[in-house]
C-alpha cells in the first residue's frame, strides 16, 4: 500500500515538475522588410536544451517560412535572427511550438513586416569612378526638413560611415560625400524617425591606368538634382514650374504609380509621354534655353492618387505651382476644334436668309 502511495505521489511530483517548464519569447511588433528579425527568449529548460523557433507567414492560414534550432545558454536565454530580405509585406508569426514538456507563458508573437522601399529614391549614380569618395544623394518621402540617418558598410560588413544623420531640405532631398579607402561595393542603409527604410548599393569602380578622362560620376553629379513633390490624381493633377539651365535637361518622376507627364516647352509646344510602368520613372529629355517649362503630372489610371516627385537635372529650380499654370489653363479651356465643314454652316444660314428675302420681294412685286 505504501508503495502505491509513493508511486502516485511521485507521478504527481513529476507532473508538477514538468508543468513548471516555461518559454517566453520577444520580437518586435513591426519591422521593415530587409531588416533582421531578432527573436530572443528566456526559459526554464536546462542549459543546452535545443528549442525550435519557427517563422510563419500569416494569411488565412499559417505557412512555415523558416525554422531554426537554438540552444539554451548558461543564463537561461536563447536568441536567433531571421533574414527578411526579399520578404513580402504582411503579417508574420514567430513561435516556439509546444513539445509536450510543459507550459509556455508567451511562445508566439505576431509581427507586421512593412515595405518602405518606395519611400526613398536614390538619384546618385549606382556606379561611380573611384576618387576616394562616393556621392550619395536622393529624396525621402515625407521627411521634409527632418533628416535621415545613413550608414555605409563595405562587402566585409565593416562600417565605413555612420550611423550619422544627414539633413533633408524642404523637399525631402539630401546629399553627402562619403570618404572611402578603396574601390568596391558599398551598401548604404537609410533610417528615419519611423524606422528602417531600406538599403541601396553603390559601386566605386577603379579606373584603368590608360584612362585620362575625367571621372564619369563627377561629370554626372556636376549639376545637383533638384526636386519637388505634390499630391496628384487624374482629376486633380500636380503642376510644376521648372526653370531650366542651358544644355541637356532631364525631368523624371518617382515610381509609386504609372505616371503621365505633360509639359509645355520653352517654345510653347505641348508634349505628352507615358512610356514606362510604375516601377520605372517617367522621363523626358530636351535641350534647355534657361527659360521656364510648365509640367503637369497625373496617374495613368483613374481613382488612384499619391504623392509624385518631379526631379530635374541641369535645372535652376523646380517648384510646385499653387494654381494651374497659364499654358495648361488656356489649353484646358479651349473648345473642341471644329471640323472643316462647320464654318460653312453660318454662311449657308446667311445665304438662306438672303434667298428668302429675295423671294419675298418678288412675291410682293407681283
Amino acid at each position: 500500500m505504501k508503495k502505491i502511495v509513493l508511486l502516485v505521489l511521485g507521478l504527481l511530483f513529476l507532473s508538477g515538475w514538468v508543468s513548471a517548464y516555461q518559454v517566453n519569447i520577444n520580437a518586435p511588433d513591426s519591422l521593415t522588410v530587409g531588416k533582421p528579425l531578432i527573436v530572443t527568449g528566456t526559459t526554464t529548460f536546462g542549459v543546452g536544451t535545443p528549442i525550435d523557433v519557427v517563422l510563419y507567414y500569416q494569411l488565412t492560414t499559417s505557412t512555415e517560412i523558416q525554422r531554426k534550432i537554438v540552444y539554451v545558454q548558461s543564463d537561461m536565454t536563447f536568441k536567433t535572427v531571421f533574414d527578411t530580405t526579399g520578404f513580402r509585406k504582411g503579417t508574420y508569426k514567430v513561435e516556439v511550438p509546444a513539445n509536450g514538456l510543459g507550459d509556455s507563458a508567451t511562445s508566439m508573437r505576431l509581427i507586421q513586416l512593412v515595405d518602405r522601399e518606395d519611400d526613398i529614391y536614390l538619384s546618385s549614380p549606382a556606379n561611380q569612378s573611384f576618387n576616394g569618395k562616393i556621392y550619395v544623394a536622393g529624396d525621402i518621402k515625407g521627411d521634409e526638413n527632418s533628416g535621415v540617418q545613413i550608414e555605409v558598410m563595405d562587402t566585409d560588413g565593416l562600417v565605413v560611415f555612420g550611423p550619422q544623420y544627414v539633413n533633408t531640405n524642404n523637399a525631402g532631398s539630401f546629399a553627402a560625400d562619403i570618404t572611402i579607402s578603396q574601390p568596391g561595393d558599398y551598401d548604404i542603409s537609410f533610417t528615419d524617425a519611423r524606422g528602417f527604410i531600406g538599403t541601396r548599393r553603390i559601386s566605386a569602380v577603379a579606373q584603368s591606368p590608360a584612362s585620362t578622362t575625367a571621372p564619369v560620376a563627377t561629370q554626372t553629379t556636376a549639376f545637383p538634382v533638384i526636386s519637388a513633390h505634390a499630391k496628384a490624381s487624374r482629376d486633380s493633377p500636380a503642376y510644376f514650374i521648372v526653370k531650366t539651365g542651358t544644355g541637356p535637361v532631364t525631368l523624371y518622376t518617382s515610381t509609386s504609380l504609372d505616371w503621365v507627364i505633360e509639359y509645355v516647352d520653352e517654345n510653347g509646344v505641348l508634349h505628352k509621354t507615358n512610356d514606362q510602368a510604375s516601377q520605372i520613372p517617367e522621363k523626358v529629355e530636351f535641350s534647355g534655353k534657361g527659360k521656364t517649362v510648365f509640367v503637369k503630372i497625373y496617374p495613368n489610371k483613374d481613382a488612384v492618387s499619391s504623392d509624385v516627385f518631379l526631379y530635374g537635372e541641369d535645372v535652376s529650380s523646380v517648384i510646385v505651382s499653387p494654381t494651374v499654370p497659364g499654358p495648361f489653363a488656356s489649353s484646358e479651356s479651349l473648345p473642341e476644334t471644329p471640323t472643316q465643314s462647320s464654318p460653312i454652316l453660318p454662311a449657308v444660314s446667311i445665304g438662306g436668309v438672303c434667298v428668302a428675302a429675295a423671294l419675298a420681294g418678288i412675291r410682293k412685286k407681283y
